[in-house]
């Protein structure tokens, strides 16, 4: 007997098959603060598979129940240590990869909140994050890793210069 292909669900990716997708949704956020004479963004850093480190925006997983601003606030308090609130939303940005342990095909959406800093460490950041760090936007938008992020950081860039 022939099995039937369902292209939604079959994928091939680095020759490995597998016999599912899965969607995923996700929140977080550009965090600032102001200081007399600048502004700083925080970003987190962690390795990749290749031990490489990896600089981004910290986001997460969507819990039961909750919004995206609760979980995009969430998810900058366990991975930074840092509190803030929510001034505006960025949009979000899709994008796709293979996750390797499950063998399957990742689609992400990730919907991304300009967010004020209130109060926090960011030595305080769980242990899915190597480093949390404030940066100058300049140094910021050149250390990160993913370009989908950085049009992100850009928008949010915008929003920010208009608050002065």
């Amino acid at each position: 007997m022939k099995q039937r292909v369902n292209p939604v669900r079959d994928v091939i990716s680095n020759g490995v098959k597998s016999r599912h997708t899965q969607r995923q949704v996700s929140a977080g956020g550009v965090t600032f603060k102001k200081l007399s004479s600048s502004i700083r963004i925080c970003l987190i850093g962690r390795r990749n598979l290749k031990d490489q480190m990896i600089w981004c925006l910290p986001k997460g997983h969507i819990e039961k129940g909750e919004t995206f601003k609760r979980a995009a606030l969430r998810e900058v308090r366990e991975e930074t240590g840092i509190s803030g609130t929510i001034l505006s939303g960025l949009g979000s940005i899709r994008y796709s990869f293979f996750d390797l342990e499950d063998k399957r095909k990742i689609f992400k959406t990730v919907h991304f909140f300009l967010i004020q800093y209130v109060k926090g460490k960011l030595s305080d950041h769980d242990d899915e994050v190597e480093y949390a760090r404030w940066f100058a936007f300049e140094k910021a938008i050149r250390l990160m890793s993913y370009e989908g992020e950085r049009n992100v950081f850009k928008r949010a860039i915008k929003k920010i210069r208009l608050l002065k």
